[in-house]
């Protein structure tokens, strides 16, 4: 597991969305700017977020992702 593969789930999972991921061994970082996070809530958006990545981590391969969420208005 790496960042730019954890990167590109999400980007497939949040088409609208701009995606950074850094961090190795397990541990990632997210910062996601997306239009599909507009009226919903911090939970509701690391849902999202979470349900792109879903497989990777009941294997256990994506042991932490701690994420950034917000919309464009939000990140300008």
């Amino acid at each position: 597991m790496n960042a730019d593969l954890i990167q590109e789930m999400i980007a497939a999972g949040l088409p609208d969305a701009e995606v950074v991921v850094t961090g190795s061994d397990g541990h990632f970082h997210a910062e996601i700017i997306s239009e599909s996070f507009v009226g919903q809530s911090r939970i509701k958006r690391h849902q999202m977020v979470n349900a792109t990545v879903q497989e990777h981590i009941a294997s256990g391969a994506l042991h932490a992702l701690s994420m950034r969420t917000r919309t464009p208005e939000e990140a300008a």
